[in-house]
């Protein structure tokens, strides 16, 4: 049997494009499979630029605590691709099997028949095959980048759709101002259907949100407006027209973390889910957890090489606006427990690396700029070093992130440091299958 990793290699030389945000090359590949996107569970749509991940994980864990089954497909993977479907079953839903993987792999690309169409078209297709055929209760589908020509969009209806919050990434792709790439987002709204729109940062992409949905003839339920999300006396309050929850925080850190387990609440309740038992919403809100989004590394190969005491933290985070979310939660972090913080930093050349890290400026003690050798479009070390000194940090390279460690365990610390490891969702990849914790 063929493995999933070279019948994707195969994949890669069906389109000379890794992206080609279209729909009519899928549409055709659908119809061969006799159109299993028309037989899936219920769906949520979900897009966005940022907390896309964490708010499915929020209603994953709340729906799976209420007894539901929840089919999940989320992209980029970490690890391993099979980490972007996960097959919904009573007790808790699993990621897909190496051997069901493969067999839906050869149906596409056989039903393909050699067919120009890109990686992410035909996994999308392996995907929707496997949700129509086992059972669930509802489909968490997030939309792989934008939204109206994302593959994800071939769907007819949804039970609601989601915009999390919209900043600039892959402007090459959607657009270079924060009004093109939210009127991309919202070509997942639908007529009739609930939009639930997450706080946003952006007046002008809030405000474009809002026309879009209007002109889709979408009921509009927004963050601040028809539904509220926030702290109060350590606990998450949640209030819209159906009534107030009062909740525990969630386990994920940051404050952004409650604008996300609050968006993640009023898509469940828009999308019919008002009834679920409060101790759902408790459990849900309390253990969802999110790989590589301030996951804390307290086990594993690569935590040897933290000082004692010490707290090594990972995090994807690469865009600006997602700086900014990652500076806050470590100034939060800093008022609670003092700490010196050292930054572990590689980047893609697409992104805006400046602006990411010029958050940290007055923050961050030191950077360490780390190549991505798996990434061809990464930054060198050198580069990235060089960035991070013009936003005002000091900064040095190393040769990769395991012996940047290693350095900074070497030193005097007369208080243990708060190392963060950021920058790309690759590098974090590459840094949780190095230490031995790939997400399960």
């Amino acid at each position: 049997m063929l493995s999933s990793d070279l019948l994707m290699e195969r994949f890669l030389a069906l389109h000379p494009k890794m992206i080609d945000l279209s729909l009519g090359r899928l549409t055709r590949l659908l119809d061969a499979l006799g159109n299993p996107q028309r037989r899936l569970p219920p769906v949520i749509h979900v897009a966005g630029t940022n907390g896309k991940g964490s708010t499915i994980a929020f209603m994953r864990a709340i729906l799976e605590a209420a007894g539901l089954s929840v089919h999940v497909y989320t992209s980029p993977h970490l690890v391993r691709f099979h980490e972007r479907i996960r097959l919904g079953a009573p007790g808790g839903g699993k990621l897909v099997t190496e051997d069901v993987l493969v067999d839906a792999f050869e149906r596409c690309e056989t039903a393909n028949k050699g067919e120009a169409i890109t990686v992410f078209e035909m996994t999308t297709a392996a995907a929707f095959v496997l949700f129509a055929e086992y059972p669930a209760d509802v489909l968490l589908l997030e939309v792989g980048l934008g939204g109206e020509f994302d593959a994800t969009n071939v769907i007819d209806t949804a039970l609601a759709t989601v915009v999390t919050p919209v900043s600039v990434d892959h402007s090459e792709y959607l657009g270079d101002t924060l009004v093109k790439i939210a009127t991309a987002k919202a070509g997942i709204f639908k007529q009739g259907i609930p939009a639930i729109l997450g706080q946003q940062e952006h007046p002008e992409a809030e405000a474009e949100l809002e026309r879009r949905a209007a002109r889709a003839g979408a009921r509009q339920i927004a963050a601040g407006q028809q539904f509220q999300a926030y702290e109060e006396q350590g606990r998450l309050i949640f209030q819209d027209e159906d009534g107030l929850l009062d909740l525990p925080l969630p386990k994920l850190p940051g404050r952004h973390q409650i604008a996300n387990a609050g968006t993640a609440i009023a898509a469940l309740r828009a999308a019919g889910f008002g009834t679920l038992p409060v101790g759902a919403y408790e459990s849900g809100i309390a253990n969802a957890s999110w790989p590589a989004r301030l996951q804390r590394l307290n086990t594993g190969r690569l935590t040897r090489w933290v000082p004692t005491d010490g707290e090594l933290w990972l995090d994807g985070g690469h865009n600006p606006d997602g700086g900014k979310v990652l500076a806050n939660a470590m100034r939060e972090f800093d008022q609670r427990y003092p700490r010196p913080l050292v930054m572990i930093v590689g980047m893609l050349g697409t992104k805006d690396s400046a602006a990411f890290l010029e958050a940290f400026k007055g923050l961050a003690r030191e950077v360490i700029a780390v190549p991505i050798p798996s990434q061809k479009a990464a930054r060198s070390a050198e580069e990235v070093a060089s960035l991070a000194e013009k936003a005002g940090l000091s900064a040095q390279i190393s040769s990769d992130f395991e012996a940047a460690l290693q350095a900074i365990a070497g030193r005097p610390w007369p208080v243990a440091p708060r190392i963060l490891m950021t920058g790309s969702l690759y590098l974090a990849g590459d840094i949780l299958a190095a230490n031995g914790t790939p997400p399960e």
